[in-house]
């Protein structure tokens, strides 16, 4: 298909332009005009959605799973104007959209799958024991039912898989609850081509319309309406820590406070183990700088702070690092923003006393180049600044004295996405002693990788404690993520004739 686009919001399935515009910023070619989001807009898409509900949370399972792979199949059948305006907006290239959006499709199919199943309902039944002494138990049945209306954010750095059609839609919708989507104003022509597949989904169905919305950015006023609306009952975000905690506070202050499943911030931090680092330190070094660099770092899991100790193993790790560093190109950032907030936390990084530069550049256009700093665990442990996330490709190597003192810093550490290991065979028993201890501080420990690259299955864990997210239970990648949609419902001694379908027969 080719390149189409109104600039418009999609409203219960009709094509709503406003008063009030915006510019793209795209890294390739002219801006375009886009229709900007208000707080009316939002009202109409929320009370859609609240109609839709009554329809939709009761569809069957097999007619969501139908209508999720039908939203694959458009996004596919638009795939050339995907990549073409995906290009332009965010600089990425090609081929990295085409494979997200491989992953965005992949989602789709994959949360049919799942809910086909149905073993996400986890359907409980107690039967009734009307002769138990000294009191009777009554009959008694659990299922997991939609909440209602879902807001979704649209994230900066992934403009198909965290956003319109992305891994909270998917999950938000075959859970049964219709979607309203914020969308990021990093990429609105790219957010509008993904809404236009989506309403071909909803027609091609016969769904009522208001099962998705897709509204424009344009101010922070439109977020902020949409996470108060009365009708929205959860929100998914991906985005900046204090952009998301501002909208975790305004979800807890509502009369009715609802569930804000963010997703805000990590550094990801990798433990080199002794052993590994004496056999492999500088190939670790050269893979470390490899992922810390990929897309520009512009990854929610890029791995930003490395643990090791030392001494000569370091000394090689941090050799390799650096020469591997020198050797890469400048890359594109997603937006000037990021590009500024980029520069300006390495510059905060460089100025803390007793942090030694290893690899730094000028960086003053929308293009970035890696920076490498080293420092000490003492040093590392008295700056908290230096454990706040920088989004791009920015490391931090900390030298520690001992396996003691690594100990003492990952004790300290805030909430993580991930934390990676390091090891070989003669570590194990150093890593069993730390294990404890990050487990309790990341939703995904990883043992000889990187974290770069989340799979999307059904074991799959992203997220963590704060204020790597704010629930701390969930997840936003992988079949898990439908959960945070949907809410236990016991229904007693009811009669299987008006028990909803999927309790009969159990």
């Amino acid at each position: 298909m080719t390149l189409d686009l109104s600039g418009k919001h999609l409203i219960a399935g009709e094509w709503i332009g406003s008063d009030t515009t915006f510019q793209s910023s795209p890294l390739e070619g002219a801006p375009r005009s886009f229709s900007a989001g208000s707080a009316d807009l939002v009202d109409r898409a929320a009370k859609a959605a609240e109609e839709a509900f009554w329809s939709y949370n009761t569809a069957s399972r097999e007619a969501r799973a139908a209508f999720l792979e039908t939203i694959a199949d458009e996004i596919d059948k638009r795939g050339d104007a995907i990549t073409q305006i995906g290009t332009e907006e965010s600089g990425l290239p090609a081929g990295r959209l085409q494979g997200e959006r491989g992953r965005t499709t992949g989602q789709l199919r994959l949360f049919a799958k799942h809910i086909r199943d149905g073993a996400y309902l986890d359907r409980r039944h107690d039967v009734a024991l009307p002769d138990r002494q000294p009191l009777p138990r009554p009959d008694l049945r659990m299922i997991q039912r939609p909440i209602g209306p879902v807001a979704v954010f649209g994230a900066s750095n992934f403009p198909l898989a965290f956003s319109t059609a992305g891994g909270d839609t998917a999950a938000a919708l075959a859970a049964g609850c219709p979607v309203v989507v914020k969308g990021h104003e990093a990429h609105p022509g790219t957010g509008e081509i993904v809404a236009q597949a989506i309403a071909a989904a909803i027609k091609a169905h016969e769904l009522h319309p208001g099962v998705f919305s897709f509204v424009q950015g344009g101010s922070r006023a439109v977020g902020e309406s949409l996470v108060q609306h009365p009708l929205i009952k959860a929100v998914g975000f991906t985005g900046s820590l204090g952009g998301g905690r501002a909208l975790y506070n305004l979800c807890a202050a509502r009369p009715e406070p609802i569930p804000f499943f963010g997703e805000l911030g990590s550094t990801n931090p990798m433990f080199v183990m002794p052993e590994a680092l004496k056999a492999r330190g500088a190939a670790v070094g050269t893979a470390w700088v490899g992922s810390l660099t990929m897309g520009a770092g512009q990854f929610c899991t890029n791995p930003g702070v490395v643990l090791l100790i030392d001494g000569e193993g370091a000394d090689a790790f941090v050799a390799a690092a650096v020469e591997a560093a020198k050797a890469g190109d400048k890359q594109a950032m997603l937006t000037d923003g990021i590009a500024a907030a980029y520069r300006a936390g390495a510059d905060r990084v460089s100025k803390t006393e007793g942090v030694e530069e290893l690899v730094g550049t000028v960086n003053t256009s929308r293009h970035a180049s890696p920076y490498l700093f080293q420092t000490t665990g003492a040093v590392f442990a008295a700056n908290e600044e230096l454990a706040e996330e920088v989004f791009g490709p920015l490391g931090i190597v900390v030298r520690v004295k001992d396996m003691a003192e690594m100990e003492r810093l990952a004790r300290g550490l805030d909430g993580q996405l991930t934390v990676t290991i390091q090891m070989d065979d003669g570590d194990a028993a150093a890593v069993t002693r730390l294990l404890p201890i990050l487990e309790r501080k990341a939703g995904r420990l990883l043992a000889n990788g990187f974290p770069t690259g989340v799979e999307v299955s059904d074991a799959m864990v992203h997220g963590g404690p704060y204020p790597a997210s704010t629930n701390f239970g969930a997840t936003s990648v992988g079949t898990l993520a439908i959960r945070r949609f949907l809410r236990p419902v016991c229904y007693q001694n009811m009669s299987a004739a008006v028990l909803p379908a999927d309790l009969k027969g159990i």
